[in-house]
């Protein structure tokens, strides 16, 4: 039975580094995958173009969240006469109701979301409000990124035959496969992504049908 499934990424190439392998694994079981990214640089800055040309490469939707969205709209105004919008907001999005409309929105009943123990305040902030928005959510995944401080993961996904699309999806690939060697190895397979369950109950009348 195919699941839909939500990752959470703070950062544009926060989730291909981290669980690229993953999303290709689960689009190559005929799960529905969404991206969502809750920060850019701008809608032209390269690192939001590649965000956007990797969800293509792995066959997901990617969707961007409240700041993302409002400085890709800010940054396209223009302003000949009156120079750049100084308007200030007068409140921070609502990032927690966001990330449940979209994980309502799709339906998700597998989410994934940086580890919450991070150097990188964005990932922390991500974490919190993922686990907030996903109060009644039966299966949310830690991962762990380049900035965790501290991550004990319980369970693997075997991305063997996934690895190379990962790969075409991340700007190095050297810290990527030797990432995934070493939980391949403790996965006992060739290569794999790990994950620290928040919460995670395994319906077998439904996986298994």
């Amino acid at each position: 039975m195919s699941r839909s499934v939500l990752a959470v990424g703070a950062h544009p190439g926060d989730l291909e580094l981290a669980i690229g392998g993953t999303l290709a694994a689960h689009r190559a079981a005929g799960d529905s995958v969404t991206m969502l990214v809750l920060s850019c640089d701008g809608p032209e800055a390269a690192s939001t173009r590649r965000a956007e040309e990797a969800a293509k490469a792995l066959d997901c939707l990617l969707v961007w969240g409240p700041d993302a969205a409002e400085r890709r709209h800010r940054d396209r105004r223009t302003h000949p006469r009156n120079g750049p919008d100084r308007r200030q907001r007068t409140e921070a999005p609502p990032v927690t109701a966001a990330i449940e409309n979209v994980l309502t929105g799709v339906d998700a009943d597998v989410i994934y979301v940086h580890a919450p123990e991070d150097r990188d305040a964005d990932r922390r902030a991500a974490a919190e409000s993922t686990v907030a928005a996903a109060r009644h959510s039966s299966r949310v995944l830690f991962y762990n990124g380049e900035s965790t401080l501290r991550f004990e993961p319980s369970l693997f996904v075997d991305i063997t035959p996934y690895l190379s699309t990962k790969l075409t999806v991340t700007d190095d690939p050297e810290l990527p496969t030797a990432t995934a060697r070493h939980f391949g190895a403790q996965a006992r397979v060739r290569y794999a992504e790990a994950f620290a369950p928040d919460r995670f109950v395994w319906d077998l009348a439904r996986d298994w049908s």
